[in-house]
């Protein structure tokens, strides 16, 4: 069908893999980087904020977070996360891509920053000033997820677009495995620094001043990449798709990409009036209900589902890592060694478990296709997590801590080999170009409501480390990963097809629907 298409389009689609490839998925990656940093570091940190403000000084009782206000600290970034996707998402479409691109990074750096400066006369005072720059670096996160994989999609040629946004979107697995490491570097420096009693005689961290400033300089780096990448970021042309199908600027869209393919492309100014014409129904249409109602669908159920998994894995890791044997109990170490411990056990579980998913769906998206490789994660994932909650009890036990360890860290490789990656790949491609951005952050943010179910209740559930609550949560995760694996149906296999083929934009769906009318009129007449 690429006939119908325009030359610039038709460019683009059959254009060789070259340098602007490279940066403009290092470009984009590097943001998915910092979102990941950003919104799992609090993990590691979140046990020391305890053992900072709600330690009983009198008795020497190491404390914890109250169970509401380390469900606002983990959550509250997520509430951010799912709003800057819908209001990112929709400026997306209308105003442009590269437009609002470059606020969604200011926005990380400003709220990285305030965040790890969050100051307060008491405990609380702190805390709250802390919620609200997670808030709003949620938002800046938010926004980051339907513009990169929007941007990527309209970049990337027909071959090779699903391997280049999930190569985006596996900088998310960096950026996990960084906030284990830097936490553990930066909790190990003030280990060693320092220069008070050591917690044999005293472990609450009263005896260490200098802890304050473990948790808000991991924190404020998360503002980093960010910053090192926003030049590159502003200095990237608007796609030519945007450019052409939305903008109806055929001269400059064949201008800016040709400048990047490197070739000369025709301006096409008339016919792109007659395609623009064919492509202008809303979101709310019934031409759009009928097209893409289902795939909608689809793309939001899965990612709902997925992240209420996904998330509940992430967030209570330092939960289940004292069962596994990566960390001791709260009592026997002080709270820069439970800092350290919680960061080196998500690190080797992110090095080992997540990292590899993410590039085992780039290496075979293109030879299995998003829709086999969304059916087995989901598939994957439900079996491992009703085998740990089945022998719940059975691994929970010392001496199966290595065989626990190995069933909880292929959940995580099958959710990146899987879902969790497809996910963010498929509403890229699936919907057309006027309503790309959009669609992909109603589904975004569909995740992110999975996410918040995590947060605020799987969270909150498992929050004491009871057996039965977390071998009750991991049974539950396996019936909501066997559910996205049922709705995944609703969506179709994009591997190979043009963006304008897939979501008819070049006017094969217009041909079909009037074939289609043609032979049902005709039955009507013979009958």
């Amino acid at each position: 069908m690429d006939s119908n298409n325009l030359s610039v389009l038709q460019a683009l689609d059959s254009a060789r893999t070259q340098w602007y490839h490279v940066k403009a998925i290092v470009i984009a990656g590097m943001g998915f980087f910092t979102d990941a940093y950003d919104l799992f570091c609090i993990s590691t940190v979140s046990k020391l904020l305890g053992r900072l403000y709600f330690s009983d000084h009198v008795t020497d009782t190491p404390g914890k977070l109250p169970v509401n206000i380390n469900n606002a600290v983990i959550g509250v970034a997520l509430v951010g996360t799912l709003l800057g996707q819908l209001v990112f998402g929709w400026l997306g479409d209308k105003l442009g891509r590269k437009k609002v691109y470059g606020i969604t990074l200011i926005l990380m750096v400003i709220c990285a920053i305030g965040s790890g400066l969050s100051f307060g006369y008491s405990p609380k005072a702190v805390i709250y000033t802390l919620c609200f720059f997670r808030f709003w670096l949620g938002f800046g996160i938010g926004g980051d997820y339907p513009l990169s994989a929007t941007i990527m999609s309209e970049y990337a040629n027909k071959r090779t677009r699903g391997a280049f946004i999930a190569a985006v979107f596996a900088m998310q697995g960096m950026g996990i495995i960084f906030a284990g490491l830097v936490s553990m570097i930066v909790s190990h420096f003030f280990l060693v620094a320092n220069t008070a009693p050591s917690f044999e005689t005293n472990h609450v961290l009263s005896v260490q001043p200098n802890a304050d400033y473990a948790w808000r300089i991991v924190l404020m780096l998360g503002a980093l990449p960010a910053l090192l990448t926003y030049y590159w970021r502003i200095k990237m042309p608007e796609t030519g798709r945007y450019t052409a199908v939305i903008e109806g600027n055929a001269k400059q869209a064949a201008a800016d990409m040709g400048r990047v393919l490197n070739i000369e492309i025709q301006m096409e100014q008339e016919k792109l009036a007659k395609f623009k014409s064919n492509n202008e129904y809303t979101l709310l249409s019934r031409k759009f209900f009928e097209r893409h109602g289902l795939h909608l669908i689809g793309t939001t159920t899965t990612w709902f589902l997925l992240d209420v998994a996904f998330y509940s894995q992430n967030l209570t890791q330092k939960d289940i890592f004292p069962i596994m044997g990566l960390t001791q109990k709260a009592a026997k170490v002080n709270a820069l060694e439970e800092m350290f411990e919680i960061s080196r056990a998500m690190f080797v579980i992110a090095m080992f478990g997540t990292f590899p998913g993410y590039w085992f769906t780039v290496a075979f998206i293109e030879k299995l296709g998003r829709f086999k490789i969304q059916l087995m994660g989901f598939f994957m994932m439900s079996v491992f997590m009703f085998v740990i909650g089945i022998k719940y009890d059975y691994l929970a036990n010392k001496e199966h801590r290595w065989l626990f360890g190995a069933l909880y860290g292929l959940t995580f490789f099958f959710a990146n080999f899987g879902p969790n990656s497809t996910t963010f790949v498929l509403p890229a491609e699936l919907f057309p170009t006027r309503l790309r951005s959009t669609c992909h952050a109603i589904s975004a943010a569909s995740g992110k409501a999975g996410a918040m179910v995590s947060a605020f209740g799987i969270q909150r559930y498992t929050l004491d480390g009871s057996r039965t609550k977390v071998k009750t949560a991991m049974l539950i995760l396996a019936v909501t990963n066997m559910l996205g694996f049922f709705f995944t149906f609703l969506v179709t296999e994009t591997k190979g097809r043009s963006l304008e083929e897939i979501s008819g934009e070049d006017g094969s769906k217009d041909k079909e629907e009037a074939e289609m009318t043609r032979k049902r009129d005709g039955e009507e007449e013979e009958s």
